[in-house]
């Protein structure tokens, strides 16, 4: 290879060295996009409905301000009273499950099976943990304020891009060369109306799941309602790993309560996701960007292994949009081209 060659491959190196030195950062500018799209989609409404932009944008975000302090003042507290209930009872029904076992292994002769370890056991193998915690406060309150001071910068972000979007997609299409520019602003377009779709489509979703969680457990009489309503929404945000979560806690509660209820919630909660999987997605997800079951799952892997818990709780959105630049970018520009 010739001089500059060698050279822009050295540079291309160097920042693909640098974009993973700060691959957190991306990730928090990824976040702030994501809440850009999603309070963009209520700004691009009310100016259909021939309201002026920063008007706009000025009732999305007290809109948004009220929703999320009536939500802090109605939600938050019975929900963290519930949560503490629940965290007092989980001992009482780790040591039914083991009794249970130990009686099943017992009468079925099921010698194979490793017996669960019971309660004292269990806190002397976490010791090791909790004496890290305690030793490393410090270090966990830093990393909390971290948290807060992200999300505040997150925050400041979205409300940044939302007030002129323009500059910010302009200065990302600079990044593609002249004759290009037109087409990536084609695919920028198609990755937002992807991303948009896909946050009002788990919105929805995520609240029906919510919803009927709760009412087949009101209607169970399974203590604890909205703390299990509350968990099985917020879990339904992360595909194959979050549903089967959201079923442990009520699961638990009812080995308390009376055993035959695990196999009604067990029933329950296949009804919602058969619901939600043939009902409700294709309903409200008809326009979104369709990912095969296994893409999705290695895309929750790979994120994971890259980006920590941020990057499981983002892997769905990164993965719109990174499938959005394969199909046009690869695949039509490129691969579509070759005969």
């Amino acid at each position: 290879m010739k001089f500059g060659q060698w050279l822009g491959f050295i540079c291309l190196i160097m920042a693909l060295y640098v974009l993973w030195q700060i691959r957190q950062l991306l990730l928090l500018i990824f976040m702030a996009i994501v809440f850009t799209v999603a309070l963009n989609r209520c700004v691009k409404g009310l100016q259909r409905l021939g309201i002026k932009r920063g008007l706009a944008i000025l009732i999305t975000l007290l809109t948004s301000l009220g929703i999320a302090i009536l939500f802090f003042i109605i939600i938050v507290p019975p929900f963290i009273e519930q949560f503490q209930k629940l965290i007092e009872l989980l001992p009482q029904a780790w040591n039914l499950v083991r009794n249970n076992s130990i009686q099943w292994r017992q009468q079925f002769q099921f010698d194979w099976l490793p017996s669960l370890p019971n309660l004292t056991d269990l806190v002397q193998q976490l010791q090791p943990l909790g004496t890290f915690v305690f030793s490393n406060f410090f270090t966990f309150f830093s990393n909390s304020v971290a948290a807060i001071l992200q999300l505040l910068f997150v925050l400041v972000l979205a409300m940044m891009m939302l007030a002129n979007p323009q500059p910010y997609r302009q200065a990302f299409l600079k990044l593609f060369p002249n004759f290009y520019r037109r087409r990536a602003e084609e695919i920028l377009t198609l990755s937002e109306a992807g991303l948009g779709n896909w946050l009002l489509g788990i919105a929805i979703s995520s609240t029906m799941v919510g919803l009927l969680s709760g009412f087949g457990l009101l209607v169970l009489q399974i203590n604890l309602v909205l703390v299990h309503a509350i968990l099985a929404g917020l879990l339904n945000f992360i595909p194959n790993i979050g549903p089967t979560a959201s079923v442990i806690f009520p699961i638990l509660i009812a080995v308390i309560d009376a055993p035959w209820k695990i196999v009604a919630i067990l029933i329950l909660y296949f009804i919602i996701q058969n619901v939600e999987s043939y009902l409700l997605t294709p309903t409200v997800m008809a326009k979104q960007v369709s990912l095969l079951p296994a893409i999705t799952l290695i895309a929750q892997i790979f994120f994971a292994q890259m980006f920590g818990i941020l990057g499981l709780l983002l892997a769905l959105p990164l993965t719109v949009v990174v499938k959005t630049w394969l199909d046009e970018l690869l695949f039509k520009d490129i691969l579509d081209q070759w005969d």
